[in-house]
């Protein structure tokens, strides 16, 4: 009988075991093994290639026999120690046979048919079949195991084996054969493998062999990166798994590698897709989700990677077997109630698969159709409901299914508002990656919406009010024609939503990429016709009603978010700003009302140090302004600088200026602005030929030579008649002139110079432009004049004279200057005011630029010398010259040539204003004037316009001189604190920083007085002085003085641009050295606590301040700090401070054990019970993160506190009922003081009618003796006053009929109530008593 080969556990378990003989002999084992490795090469070679020989020459079940059987274990036992090519024999050799085998197994079942007969050679046949089947698969699978583990020991050594030779020709290729073998493995289980085995499954040794080495492959990251070796090992594990009902044990690695390896999801999943595929057959798949369905929740929350790796697997299994995991998804639900976020992740990502996939092709009966529209709906639901989920990455990725839903067009019209709400609300959520999912959500669906490529609410509501007039128009017919019929008509939709289909009546626009689509869009987008095409009958009507309200209401959702995206562009967090900018970008396109005033203000955002940021808005700005025909590009660049404020123009010039670099703005976009400045280009007015010289000013900032080639246009258009059209033009011509380049202005100064100059003098001393524009116009005028004038004091001082006479003319003008000097409000006219306040901002102007121009002067100075000295430097002068240089230098002659330089520079400065008093100098003269003109209070009351532009002058005149500046600064801070006007007030305190910088010392000592405008009522006035102590404090222009308070306080401003300024300050100073808000925060909250805040805003603000402290060891300083600052405070309000102070810092071990060690600092306020709610916040924060042994002291540190609290409590009722009593007892001896006049009149009297009493008390019970008494002393225990019991009882009296009964009753009832008191009575009381007890006797 032959003997039977049988899945041993190792290789070595082949050898034959003497112990075990007497059960074994049925069983094929090795009898005599050879070592190989001793074998030499030569005789290796010959022992391989003669098994070799065998096997391909003998049958193929000879491999049974004990001497090949013996011979090829040897070989394989020492696989490792052959050579490549003995390797590759033997492996081939081995592989051949398994593959000639496999077709014969299918001929036995032809021969058992035919030979019915005879069964005996049948039965051997089949015996030794199984068992070179058995072998050969045993004997390959451990050669892909040896190899494969010396494979992974040699990457290991990769880096010393790199520099090695190549390896030989003829050495095998591993990875080909071993995918050749897996692959024949995986094939052989595709057979008729019943007839060998004897029953419909293998034996349980032959699977679990085959399973238990597939599996472990899949451990190895390298071999799964072979396609057809992965493909092979997936092939093996879903036939054992499926066709051979091996699910169980395959379910339980599969999980297993699952939680193990991450890199094993995507190819278990394609081994279950493969099974379910090939065989038809879910069941591992199905039994997969119920192991993970079944699994306890809570396990999933320590056990985060496996959780990750479950979750992944989902999604996987989702996607390749969508309909299959729909059915069984009711098992996975439950786990949307878990704790663990990345399992409910993962089962929204499912969700998101089956209802893009699961659902499209519906067929089938129609109650089966309608379950499966019922749970694609739940789907969808519970997909919405997890956009609120607790967990922000849940949030976001259910925000990221809806946007993969919308590209796949898996959402319904009805639903489609629906989405967009709930996207639109979580623009404002606290995580910023859900705001960039929801920011994205939206740009999605604007781009694949089913409503048009134009949503302008006009003009949607006027084409729904013409097709609802025509379904008007069709529904009466309707509705007679089913009358008629005597069968209502029922034209309702059964769920109020509208298919997708109907969807597309209107229009399904789907541009693919944003910078390509937008010019298609605007090309397509015309106006519509009046006419209402006809679309058929009243169903189709109806539906495209519907389609069209649902568009509107799209429309007006995503118009609504304008607002939330400015606030987003202002954002800390780049993809906030980044995200935002193109989600403009797309409502633009789509015309959504707003979206072009928001873009507008993205400008700003150039001057962003984040990176992302400005490269997002020049891509924007590229896109939507400059991507265009040359003159429409041209248009639209002027058209900004027209529409733009003095912020926006900034920007607008820093980022032209950019792109003009780079070459993004073309030469010919340039010649199209000269064409629109030129008038060249038909229909162009002043205004944009002003935009026009604007943008081209901005683009000659990088390349100075635009302005030059159109000078003489310059000169003739911006100065000419045309500036009394569009009066700013001079302006912009002027800006012009101060751009061009050195050469251009001496070439400006040679041809055209006697007329430019009287150009800008006329500009600036006639009256041909109205106040609010000659200010800005002659600003740059004197500018100009600097700027290109070969020596600008001469003409300056021409046009300060000019300016002069025309205020102080003729004989009136002595007259004229002492009675403004004096007072007289009256001396001036308007003319006269008007003129005035010209003549102060072109002196103040002009002392100014000689400022400059001196500063100039000295660095164009030091600059030659420099360059002198550099040249010097190189050798070029001869050796005499730098002999006496070198003289010079030691004797310090070069020292003084500097200092003789910074001399002439600072007596320059000074003559500016000042002057010496024998010298009087033109600007010096006026000095005098300003300063009395602007003590002139009266005055400038009554000509606001010329008080603004007297302090104007003031403040230019003071930085310029510091004399000067001493000398009116009270008058400056008087005029700041008390002017009415609030330009005036804003002016002085933006001058008040620059005079910060100039003069420091000067302005220290008036510190205070520069915080109290953080005060200030006006909105300006406030913003400016954040702003002005902003540049101030972080340039280190001015030490953070003890009243930052004041800027704390404007983190609450009720401005919402000073709270943002306000917080940006704080933000920037906690990055300057080691965090000043650390230092700062105690006196802040000290002076916060004494200034009567309202409680949530001294909350907010400490919350702010301390969320800006990040280091571990300044919270546990500020924690004794703080803990400090209980001892010797009695008020109520600043211990809850203190303690919410407390409660909001970021608590680390050594914090928690400083705040328990500081107990007694803090006991007294504990009775409080606000402030031991913060005590317990801490409490409860520190036990998160606390070890075992800190864990316990701080419950015991719990329970001293509750302990302690509730001890004070008692002591405070316990006093405040002793002080209670105390009070009443008081004011019951003062009412017995005060009553002893009437009570000695009445006692002689009340006595008989006592008695009278007390003998009638049953018919008139309310008179006794015990009912006044209760009347007095019962109500001492509540809290009632005895004062308040005696008015009671004197109202009493009042209205009794028996007034002197009511008096004895009630001295009696005093008399027992003053026993029970015992208290020492007053000598009157003692009186009255003694008197009634001897009547009573």
């Amino acid at each position: 009988m032959a003997l039977h080969f049988v899945f041993p556990p190792n290789l070595q378990a082949l050898e034959k075991d003497e112990e075990q003989e007497d059960y074994q002999d049925n069983r094929l084992f090795v009898q005599n093994a050879i070592d190989v490795s001793k074998l030499r090469a030569s005789e290796l070679e010959e022992f391989v290639k003669g098994v070799s020989f065998d096997l391909s020459d003998k049958e193929l079940y000879c491999i049974e026999d004990q001497d090949v059987f013996d011979r090829v274990y040897s070989s394989v036992r020492g696989f490792s120690s052959l050579t490549p090519s003995c390797k590759s024999i033997l492996a081939e050799s081995l592989r051949s046979n398994l593959s000639v085998l496999l077709p014969n197994v299918d001929s036995l079942v032809r021969v058992s048919q035919s030979q019915d007969d005879d069964e005996t050679p049948l039965l051997d046949r089949v015996t030794s079949y199984r068992n070179a089947f058995k072998i050969y698969s045993f004997f390959l699978f451990h050669i892909i195991l040896t190899e494969e583990s010396s494979t992974g020991s040699n990457n290991n050594a990769k880096v010393t084996t790199s520099t090695r030779k190549k390896q030989p020709v003829n050495s095998w290729n591993w990875e080909l054969q071993r995918a050749r073998m897996l692959n024949l493995i995986a094939n052989s289980l595709e057979i008729n493998l019943s007839l060998l085995f004897g029953s419909a499954d293998p034996d349980e040794n032959y699977l679990s062999f085959i399973v238990k080495n597939a599996f472990s492959m899949f451990e190895k990251a390298t071999l799964l990166k072979d396609s057809e070796t992965k493909d092979a090992i997936c092939h093996i594990i879903g036939a054992c798994a499926t066709k051979y009902h091996y699910t169980e044990q395959s379910s339980a690695s599969i999980m297993h590698l699952i939680h193990k390896h991450d890199f094993v999801v995507v190819h278990m999943a394609d081994t279950v897709a493969f099974a379910e595929k090939k065989y038809a057959d879910g069941t591992l798949a199905c039994s997969l989700i119920r192991e993970i369905g079944r699994t306890n929740p809570k396990s999933y929350v320590k056990d985060t990677a496996g959780a990750e790796n479950i979750g992944r697997f989902l999604v996987e299994i989702a996607d390749r077997l969508p309909k299959l995991v729909s059915t069984n998804i009711g098992l996975l639900i439950p786990h949307f109630g878990g704790e663990s976020y990345k399992i409910r992740n993962a089962l929204v990502g499912v969700l998101g698969k089956l209802v893009a996939k699961a659902f499209k092709d519906i067929e089938g009966e129609v109650s089966s159709k309608s379950i499966r529209l019922q749970t694609k709906q739940a789907m969808l639901e519970i997909l919405l409901e997890r956009c609120r989920d607790i967990s922000a990455y849940t949030r976001s990725r259910a925000l990221q299914v809806w946007a993969e839903l919308c590209e796949e067009h898996s959402v319904s019209i009805g639903l489609w508002n629906e989405v967009a709400s709930v996207a639109a609300g979580r623009l404002e959520d606290k995580s910023a990656f859900v705001r960039k999912s929801a920011l994205n959500l939206l740009i999605m669906m604007l781009q694949h919406n089913p409503f048009g490529p134009q949503l302008r609410i006009a003009s949607f509501q006027a084409t729904l009010e013409q097709y609802k007039k025509k379904l008007n128009a069709l529904e009466p017919d309707k509705m007679a024609e089913g009358t008629s019929d005597g069968v209502p008509s029922d034209n309702d939709s059964s769920n109020g939503e509208v298919d997708n289909g109907n969807a597309e009546g209107v229009t399904n626009y789907q541009p693919e990429n944003l910078a390509d689509s937008l010019a298609d869009t605007e090309q397509e987008i015309a106006s519509k016709d009046s006419l209402v095409p006809d679309v058929g009958n009243l169903e189709q009507t109806k539906a495209l009603v519907a389609s069209l309200e649902a568009g509107l209401k799209f429309s007006k959702c995503i118009s609504a978010t304008m607002p939330t995206l400015l606030q987003l562009m202002a954002s800390s967090s780049a993809t906030d700003v980044e995200n935002s900018i193109l989600l403009l970008m797309r409502c633009r396109q789509f015309q959504i009302d707003g979206a072009e005033a928001c873009l507008r203000k993205m400008l700003p955002l150039v001057f962003s140090q984040d990176k992302s940021i400005y490269e997002a808005v020049e891509n924007a700005f590229i896109t939507i302004y400059v991507r265009k025909s040359l003159v429409e590009t041209a248009k639209n660049l002027l058209n900004l600088a027209i529409d733009s404020n003095v912020g926006d123009q900034a920007a607008l010039e820093f980022i032209v200026g950019a792109l003009v670099s780079k070459g993004d703005i073309s030469s010919g976009v340039i010649s199209a602005l000269w064409d629109f400045f030129c008038f060249n280009v038909n229909g162009t007015t002043a205004e944009q030929c002003r935009g026009a010289l604007a943008i081209l000013c901005m683009a000659a900032k990088s390349s100075s030579a635009i302005l030059g080639s159109h000078i003489q246009d310059i000169i003739d258009i911006g100065l000419g008649r045309w500036a009394k059209v569009e009066p700013l033009l001079a302006r912009t011509a002027c800006i012009a002139i101060q751009r061009l380049s050195n050469e251009d202005k001496k070439k400006l100064v040679l041809s055209n110079g006697s007329r430019i100059f009287s150009i800008l003098e006329s500009l600036i001393t006639g009256l041909g432009l109205p106040d609010n524009i000659w200010y800005a116009a002659a600003d740059k005028a004197i500018d100009a004049v600097y700027t290109i004038h070969p020596t600008p004091e001469t003409l300056a001082a021409d046009l300060v004279k000019k300016s002069l006479s025309s205020v102080f003319c003729g004989s009136r003008r002595d007259a004229l200057h002492n009675d403004i000097v004096g007072g007289n409000s009256t001396a001036l006219s308007t003319v006269q005011v008007s003129k005035l306040s010209r003549y102060l901002f072109v002196i103040s102007h002009v002392a100014m630029n000689q400022l400059v121009y001196i500063e100039s002067c000295v660095r164009k100075i030091q600059k030659q010398k420099s360059n002198k000295e550099k040249v010097d430097s190189e050798g070029t002068e001869n050796a005499e010259t730098q002999k006496d240089n070198n003289i010079n230098a030691e004797l310090g002659l070069a020292a003084s040539e500097d200092a003789i330089l910074d001399a002439l520079a600072e007596r320059a400065e000074k003559e500016i204003v000042c002057g010496s008093s024998s010298e009087k100098n033109l600007i010096g003269e006026c000095a005098p004037f300003l300063s009395k003109l602007c003590r002139n209070f009266v005055l400038m009351q009554k000509y606001p316009v010329l008080q603004a532009s007297a302090m104007l002058a003031l403040c230019r005149f003071m930085i310029i001189d510091a004399k000067f500046c001493d000398e009116n600064l009270q008058l400056l801070f008087t005029v700041v604190e008390n002017a009415p006007s609030e330009t005036v007030r804003s002016n002085c305190t933006i001058a008040l920083g620059d005079l910060a910088v100039r003069f420091p010392n000067l302005l220290e000592p008036w510190t205070e007085n520069m915080y109290a405008r953080l005060k200030d009522p006006s909105v300006s006035v406030r913003k400016n002085a954040v702003l002005v102590l902003s540049h101030l404090i972080l340039n280190d222009m001015m030490k953070v003085k003890g009243y930052i308070n004041e800027m704390a306080i404007r983190v609450e401003d009720n401005d919402e641009r000073i709270s943002s300024l306000a917080k940006l300050f704080f933000h920037e100073l906690s990055k300057k050295g080691s965090n000043p808000i650390y230092n700062l925060l105690p006196d802040i909250l000290g002076k916060l606590s004494s200034q009567h805040l309202q409680k949530d805003s001294f909350f907010n603000i400490m919350q702010f301040l301390i969320g800006s402290i990040k280091k571990d060891k300044q919270m546990e300083s500020l924690v004794e700090k703080l803990c400090n600052r209980f001892s010797g405070v009695t008020d109520v309000v600043q211990w809850e401070n203190l303690s919410y102070c407390l409660a909001q810092l970021s608590f680390t071990e050594k914090g928690v054990k400083r705040l328990i060690e500081s107990f007694k600092t803090y006991e007294h306020a504990l009775s409080e019970d606000s402030v031991i709610d913060h005590f317990r916040n801490i409490i409860n924060k520190s036990k998160k993160f606390a070890k075992p042994e800190l864990k316990v002291c701080i419950e015991e540190f719990e329970e001293k506190l509750n302990k302690f609290h509730n001890e004070r409590k008692e002591q405070e009722v316990t006093a405040k009922n002793a002080e209670l009593h105390r009070q009443k007892v008081e004011a019951f001896v003062t009412n017995a003081n005060d009553g002893e006049e009437s009570a000695e009149s009445e006692v002689a009297e009340g006595v008989t009618d006592g008695e009278v009493a007390n003998t009638s008390s049953e018919e008139e019970p309310e008179t006794s003796n015990d009912e006044p008494r209760r009347e007095l002393v019962e109500p001492v225990e509540p809290s009632g006053a005895s004062s308040e019991v005696t008015e009671q009882e004197e109202d009493t009296e009042v209205q009794s009929s028996r007034v002197e009964r009511k008096a004895a009753s009630r001295s009696r009832a005093t008399r027992s109530h003053v026993k029970d008191l015992k208290t020492p009575l007053p000598a009157i009381t003692q009186r009255i008593i003694r008197s009634r007890r001897k009547v009573e006797q």
